[in-house]
């Protein structure tokens, strides 16, 4: 399969080629835009470069990227740009439990993602079985179900040969259950 030069692609963590908004030029941006019924702005494409060149960034990180390659910008046009642009569809928002909100331009397909419960870091993982099989829920209350998000938790590579394993820690600090607890004659009873 020949890949077209306005695309960017994606390996996914399966190997899986997939097509993200189509880059290249800044006349493709423009275009990319106004096909979308937006006007093309200094700050809506810096923004969308910004997001294209780091995906799973946070509006504070994408906001510094940004200033350094435009200038002066307020904070607010650049929540504003990442707000239009994820409502026409170019951009998506994902919003971690317990995490700030993060961008990506790769829109369009089913995918997850993994999150670093150390570090933060975030990847993009397809879909485990089948084309769609989150979309399935087992009662789906007579919704027309059209997305779903999962998050998985854990480790990077990185993190986990750093530090020690999690379980381990966890079976360290369990406390007892009163099944499990046994008096000792030499130790002070409450």
């Amino acid at each position: 399969m020949e890949l077209a030069s306005s695309k960017i692609w994606t390996i996914s963590s399966i190997g899986v080629k997939t097509s993200v908004v189509s880059r290249g030029t800044s006349v493709d941006d423009d275009a990319l835009l106004r096909r979308h019924g937006l006007h093309v702005t200094a700050q809506r494409l810096a923004v969308l470069r910004a997001v294209c060149s780091r995906p799973h960034s946070t509006a504070d990180d994408i906001d510094k990227v940004v200033r350094v390659e435009i200038g002066a910008i307020s904070r607010q046009a650049v929540y504003d740009a990442l707000s239009i642009l994820t409502d026409k569809g170019l951009l998506r928002r994902i919003q971690p439990a317990g995490s700030p909100a993060r961008y990506e331009d790769r829109v369009g397909d089913n995918h997850h993602h993994l999150v670093c419960r150390t570090c933060s870091r975030m990847v993009d993982v397809d879909c485990a079985v089948g084309d769609t099989p989150c979309l399935t829920a087992a009662d789906d209350s007579s919704y027309e179900i059209d997305e779903a998000e999962v998050i998985y938790w854990g480790r990077c590579p990185e993190c986990a040969a750093a530090t020690p394993d999690s379980s381990d820690t966890r079976r360290e600090t369990q406390r007892a259950t009163p099944e499990q607890r046994t008096l000792d004659p030499e130790q002070p009873t409450s």
